[in-house]
């Protein structure tokens, strides 16, 4: 109970900004893997509803129906906005559930569908060089405008030398101010997380002002989802997953 007590405090002092966002009421952001839609896994219930996979469309669990939602890939930097269409409850490890014809506009590595979500205020417009709004976007309804659609291209050349590299995925656990409060919550995810690999954990300077503790790199999806999971089960409510960092 102490170290509960402790913990929640020192978490609460000495958190980032970005940390703290859901408090201020801030756009939620999150980095992670995106569920590809397909009707085997609606009709086996392990996702709680349909989607039309002919169309694009997007589903966050968390954020009301209508919002609009930027989404990136971060290995090509192709982006779309999108209305969250539907609540529907998918297995918890994945950021949203996406249909193929998103994946495919964003150019998604199947194997490896990681991308960005920022939610987008509804006052808020963007600009790009050729803006446009998807048909199959104008077919969903809600009272949110939409002013257009940001995309962004990058040449095949660097897309192709991208491939190349490989791929080392990272979990970010958190951010804090203080190197004492990251060097307390690796010993704490060392000692009360059963299984979990400690030589996995690393602290992490971004700058003066904030410290990072993060697990990897993970060369496989599946080992990855393994501590995601344990360290969800541990009390972690957001984790975003990056690339090559």
């Amino acid at each position: 109970m102490k170290f509960k007590l402790f913990f929640l405090i020192a978490f609460v002092l000495s958190c980032s900004p970005q940390l703290s966002s859901i408090n201020q009421k801030k756009p939620y952001s999150a980095k992670g893997f995106a569920y590809i839609y397909n009707d085997f896994d609606f009709k086996e219930k392990i996702i709680k509803g349909k989607m039309n996979n002919d169309i694009m469309q997007i589903s966050h669990q968390k954020l009301k129906v209508g919002a609009l939602i930027k989404i990136i890939n971060p290995k090509n930097e192709e982006i779309v906005v999108l209305k969250n269409t539907k609540r529907i409850k998918h297995p918890d490890f994945y950021k949203i559930l996406i249909t193929k014809p998103v994946a495919e506009k964003l150019n998604l590595n199947l194997d490896l569908p990681i991308l960005e979500i920022i939610e987008i205020k509804k006052n808020k417009s963007f600009v790009a060089e050729k803006a446009k709004m998807y048909r199959e976007e104008k077919k969903i309804s809600s009272k949110a405008p939409v002013d257009s659609v940001e995309i962004s291209n990058i040449s095949k050349n660097i897309v192709d030398e991208r491939k190349k590299k490989t791929d080392n995925i990272f979990i970010h656990i958190g951010t804090f101010y203080s190197i004492d409060v990251a060097k307390f919550l690796k010993q704490r995810i060392s000692k009360e997380v059963a299984k979990f690999d400690d030589k996995k954990l690393k602290i992490k300077k971004i700058n003066n002002k904030e410290i990072q503790v993060i697990s990897g790199p993970y060369t496989s999806v599946n080992l990855l989802k393994n501590d995601y999971i344990m360290l969800k089960n541990f009390g972690f409510e957001e984790l975003d997953i990056f690339i090559n960092e």
